[in-house]
Parts: structure tokens; C-alpha cells; sequence
């Protein structure tokens, strides 16, 4: 009695190089996930969907009944599992620190011009006008709202294969958070800067307020930037049910059960895009190397802006919360108090660079919505 090894053998025999290439890039997203604790949450699914995507597997998978291609139609195409996440981003953010000193509004929307900066390189660098303001996105280190953009602009892309390469730089990013943004606090501060203590405890903030807010600004996105509307209001929903201390129940399920869930599904359809065919390009390339330029743009505005502050303050205000301004919520926040104890280990302003970050996660969204409003008319002529 013979067995026949041709069938087993055959899909390994299908395999090119370039997928063993890519087969290779996720098991390494996972160990940087698993074995350096970088954002596994989301290195890991992405990881695990990379190696899906480019195996003979892939083909049942991600077709148009498969796993994978259900999850991208039900979640990414229509940008569902973004607006999700951004129901448990908005659960988990405290608005009275952003509330107490509106000078962190400012700082946040500072911080995200490093964005229309990296839209302007990639136009020179021969990307269309909706391909570099996907890109230009990639610098507020928002994930979902990267996706987001992606999903309104993608159809209008020149090259269909870079909206993966814009996602998973964007998601890159956020896990390299931790080794990018504290070598340019450093640099762009002076270590007096540095030890400026600020005042620990905030204004005090009405409740009052805090519940009144997220329904403001949910109406105001919805009269004058009705494309950023969905983001908005689904974050400033969480925030109303956190702040509104009467649904628990509703505010721990956002934070964790659907966050969690949107997660894992959104990493698994991110990662199985990674294919072969279509990843490995001089434009992957490219697009890299302009996620960290906006990244890097976005950090150095904020620091700037804090420096101005800080200068005009009299030493009041420390020019560490300006790198928090970006859109990495709590990451940023937590790094600029972590930089800030290493000249001064009694120096608290965890509570003020969270403001900040609060203010920039708000600048992303409110920056994607006026680019893909600004956008749209002029693709569409």
C-alpha cells in the first residue's frame, strides 16, 4: 500500500520566496509581540495574519467566503472595528486633566502638523493626493484612525496594495512608541526643561462639564465635519459613558470586551493583507520611511511648541507634555513621565502630559476629518 506525498508536498512546493520573506516578517512581529512585550496586542494578531496571508491557505481564507475576507467586508471596508476601538479609547479617557488647562488643545493640534508636512513629501515623491494623505495620517500614530482614512481614500488609490502597507506601519509605529519618542525628548530639550515641575493637581473640573463636553463636540463634528462625525462620535460616546458614572457595566464592556474583540479581528484582517504580491514594493519601502518622518515631525512639533510655552511661562510649564500631544493613548503620556523622572525623580507630570495626549488623540481624529473634507472635492473634479 503506497502513500502518495504529492498533495502534501504540493503546497509547499507552491510557496515562492517572497512568502517565506513575509512568513518570516510576521514570526518576527509575534517574537517582538511575545518575547519584547512590544504592543502584543497588536503585534501578535497582526503577526499570526501575516503568516495566514501568505500561505496556500490564504487563497480559502481570504476569498470572498473565507474567514478573513468576511472580517475585511464586515469590518475594515466599511471601517467598523476602528469605530469600535474608538468606543473603548473614548471608555478610558479622563477629559479633566485636557480641561483644566485648554492650553493642551493647542498642543495637540501643534503636534499634528507634521502630518500635512509628510502629506506634502510623498506628493513629491510621486504619490497621489489620496495615497499621501493616508500616509501623512501614519504621524499621529492612531491606528484606527489611519484605518479609517484608509478605508474612506483606499478606492482611490494608484497602487490598491499600499493601504496594508500604510496600515501595518501605522500599527509598527504605535508598538515602537517607547524607542522613537524618548531619544527627541531628549534631544530637543535642555535638562533644566526637563525638570520643570509643574502644578500636580489641576484645576478642579465641574462634572458637569466633563458630561457636557463629549456631547458638544460630538454635535459640533456633526454640523462642520461631518467625514470625522463616526470617529468622534464614537469616542466621545465611551467618554459620556465613563464620565457619566451610572453604566459601568457599559463602560467596562467598551474598554475591554469590544476593544479587545475589535482588536483581535482587525490585527488578523491588517496581518493576511501583508501579501507577497503586493508588500514587498519600493513603495512599502517608501511608506515606511514617511510613517517615521511624520512620526518624528509630529514628537518634534510638540516638543517645540512646549519649549514656546514653557519659555513664555516662565518655566511653568514643562516642554515634555508637547511630545505627549500626540495621538498614542496613554504611551506618550507615560513616556514623558518616565523621561521627566530621569533628571528629577520627584518630578510628577503624568497627569498633565496625559491632558495632552487626551488633546492629541481629539487633534487626530479632528485632522482626518478636515483632510478627507478638504480632499474629496479636489479628487473628485
Amino acid at each position: 500500500m503506497s502513500f502518495d506525498l504529492s498533495g502534501l508536498l504540493g503546497g509547499l512546493l507552491d510557496i515562492t520566496w517572497q512568502q517565506v520573506v513575509m512568513v518570516a516578517a510576521g514570526l518576527f512581529l509575534m517574537y517582538l509581540g511575545i518575547a519584547k512585550e512590544y504592543e502584543p496586542t497588536l503585534l501578535i494578531p497582526i503577526g499570526f495574519g501575516c503568516v495566514l496571508g501568505n500561505l496556500p491557505v490564504a487563497v480559502n481564507m481570504i476569498g470572498e467566503g473565507g474567514m478573513l475576507g468576511i472580517l475585511k467586508k464586515v469590518g475594515v471596508d466599511n471601517e467598523l472595528f476602528p469605530l469600535l476601538i474608538f468606543l473603548g479609547v473614548g471608555a478610558m479617557l479622563d477629559l479633566r486633566p485636557l480641561l483644566s488647562q485648554p492650553i493642551m488643545f493647542v498642543m495637540g493640534a501643534l503636534a499634528h502638523l507634521g502630518i500635512f508636512a509628510t502629506l506634502i513629501v510623498a506628493l513629491l515623491l510621486g504619490f497621489n493626493l489620496a495615497e499621501s494623505t493616508a500616509i501623512g495620517m501614519i504621524g499621529a500614530i492612531d491606528g484606527p484612525t489611519v484605518i479609517y482614512v484608509n478605508g474612506k481614500l483606499g478606492n482611490l488609490f494608484d497602487n490598491p496594495g499600499l493601504a496594508a502597507a500604510i496600515a501595518v506601519t501605522a500599527y509598527s509605529y504605535m508598538s515602537l512608541v517607547p524607542i522613537i519618542q524618548p531619544p527627541l525628548m531628549r534631544l530637543f530639550t535642555t535638562r533644566r526643561e526637563r525638570m520643570v515641575r509643574m502644578e500636580y493637581t489641576p484645576r478642579p473640573v465641574a462634572r458637569l462639564t466633563v458630561i457636557l463636553f463629549p456631547i458638544f463636540l460630538t454635535i459640533l463634528a456633526g454640523i462642520f465635519l461631518p467625514e470625522a462625525a463616526p470617529l468622534i462620535a464614537t469616542l466621545m460616546l465611551g467618554n459620556l459613558f465613563r464620565e457619566s458614572g451610572v453604566v459601568e457595566g457599559l463602560t467596562d464592556t467598551a474598554k475591554n470586551v469590544i476593544t479587545n474583540t475589535a482588536t483581535i479581528f482587525l490585527g488578523l484582517v491588517i496581518g493576511s493583507t501583508m501579501q507577497a504580491s503586493s508588500f514587498l514594493s519600493l513603495s512599502t519601502l517608501k511608506v515606511l520611511g514617511l510613517g517615521l518622518v511624520a512620526f518624528a515631525l509630529n514628537t518634534i512639533g510638540g516638543l517645540l511648541f512646549g519649549k514656546l510655552v514653557c519659555a513664555i511661562s516662565r518655566f511653568r510649564i514643562n516642554p515634555l507634555v508637547g511630545a505627549a500631544a500626540i495621538s498614542a493613548f496613554p504611551m506618550s503620556g507615560r513616556l514623558a513621565q518616565k523621561v521627566a523622572l530621569e533628571d528629577d525623580p520627584q518630578n510628577f507630570i503624568l497627569m498633565h502630559a496625559l491632558g495632552a495626549n487626551t488633546a492629541g488623540q481629539i487633534a487626530s481624529v479632528l485632522a482626518a476629518g478636515i483632510l478627507i473634507q478638504m480632499i474629496f472635492p479636489l479628487l473628485l473634479k
